[in-house]
């Protein structure tokens, strides 16, 4: 994809994961678009291709929510890039009908979302880093003031920049690993977990461990035990056992775009009741279906006397001893505090989870413009826009990273197609006017 030299971009995505492939279909559908014009935007992607958590695509792994909860339909329903429009595009729309599933494959989610992405391959460039994000040379003030977005070419190397009004941050969770646990050819993190699976002879896994108690740790134990039956399988888990996912209809509506309203304009408390009453609908908890089936093949196996499943519970890894292909546990319990047990493993996998994005350190030196609260974290507006100091009026808006202001639904898809309005929204309600973008007296 080309972009043009001296072109100011009303916004500049930097990340082409769902939430700003989201935005790139709020942006096309806003009305301003039947203008004269339109707004103008480009994506900057480090990856080779697009993808979201590829590395998860496991076997009959399910969707978590609602096939409704798409890129753009509770934005808009009757967008043709909704996940009914994919179904009828694919010719499948009866056939998921008479499924009676609200809930796809994350297979077929994913085939959605390249779907979704190949209407795009004109405002995308993959294998391109952003850099550093900072004001332009006679970046000037108020509307005419402008960034400077830096991208590497992760191939060639090659440096280019794009001017951009606004930039839309959205790149993604870290990888979290245990203080003191490396990855590498024998150790992984679930971010990496099918292509460093597919690396290996499964003729050599003949125990393999895996770390955690939410959805991916039991979906990675339950897929281990399917595709290596000569295998043990230890789950090591830091609580009694698998909790399951609070998915009742009054729990979900902490995940309705209301939602975001009552905790961003709530007090401290209600904010605080949020996390403490409902974070047991996402954060280390299991599908009902997938906890039984782990607990029944368990119990059989025990009724049969020949147990290759295992569940550690109230257990965690103390330290991993490395020499060669050999991997050494040190597990320490949590039940009395004291007693410690080892146990070599031909692979361990870490489900722990992820830490949310911060734009500290891409956004470098313009981050001084930024506005904190008083616990150092960033102060965000209601429509996801960093609050910023006189001498900004450049426009810095986060997808994701804002569970402290705007709650539970910051780093899940939930709401990712109203939020993406919000932000288009915001956009074009602050663009400048068409004589002020052409410099005119």
């Amino acid at each position: 994809m080309g972009t043009r030299e001296h072109e100011i971009y009303d916004i500049v995505g930097i990340g082409f994961g769902p939430s700003n492939l989201s935005l790139a279909i709020a942006l096309e559908e806003h009305q301003s678009n039947t203008s004269d014009q339109p707004v103008t935007s480009v994506f900057f992607e480090r990856q080779a291709a697009f993808g979201w958590h590829r590395n998860m695509l496991l076997p009959q792994a399910t969707m978590q929510i609602s096939f409704l909860k798409d890129l753009a339909t509770f934005r808009n329903p009757v967008s043709r890039y909704s996940f009914v429009s994919y179904l009828h595009a694919s010719d499948r729309l009866v056939q998921f009908v008479n499924n009676q599933d609200f809930f796809p494959t994350r297979q077929e989610f994913h085939q959605y979302l390249e779907w979704a992405e190949s209407h795009f391959s004109d405002r995308v460039t993959y294998n391109a880093e952003v850099t550093g994000v900072r004001l332009a040379r006679d970046a000037g003030t108020g509307p005419e003031q402008c960034l400077q977005v830096e991208v590497r070419d992760t191939v060639s190397g090659a440096t280019r920049s794009v001017l951009a009004r606004n930039v839309a941050v959205s790149t993604g969770l870290v990888p979290r690993m245990p203080t003191g646990m490396e990855r590498d050819e024998r150790v992984w993190h679930s971010s990496e977990f099918l292509a460093k699976y597919g690396r290996m002879d499964p003729a050599e896994l003949n125990h393999v461990a895996v770390v955690g108690a939410g959805q991916s740790a039991a979906e990675i134990t339950k897929f281990l035990h399917d595709m290596l039956p000569h295998a043990q399988v230890s789950a090591v888990l830091p609580s009694y056992g698998y909790s399951v996912a609070d998915d009742t209809p009054f729990a979900n509506q902490v995940f309705d775009p209301a939602a975001v309203d009552h905790y961003y304009y709530g007090t401290e408390t209600t904010r605080d009741a949020f996390w403490r009453y409902h974070k047991n609908t996402n954060y280390s908890v299991v599908d009902d279906d997938v906890i039984r089936e782990l607990f029944r093949r368990a119990y059989e196996e025990e009724v049969a006397g020949e147990q290759r499943l295992r569940f550690l519970n109230l257990t965690r890894v103390k330290e991993v001893k490395r020499s060669g292909n050999d991997t050494r546990v040190v597990l320490h319990s949590l039940l009395d505090g004291e007693t410690e047990q080892e146990m070599d493993v031909d692979a361990l996998v870490f489900a722990t989870g992820y830490s949310t994005m911060d734009a500290t350190a891409l956004l470098g030196e313009l981050d001084r413009h930024c506005l904190r609260d008083e616990q150092g974290r960033h102060r965000v507006e209601r429509d996801y826009r960093v609050v910023t100091d006189e001498d900004l009026s450049c426009g810095i808006y986060l997808q994701g990273g804002t569970e402290h202001t705007h709650g539970l639904t910051s780093s899940l898809l939930s709401n990712i197609a109203v939020r993406s309005g919000e932000i288009a929204e915001s956009v074009l309600r602050r663009r400048p006017s068409p004589t002020a973008a052409r410099g005119e007296a």
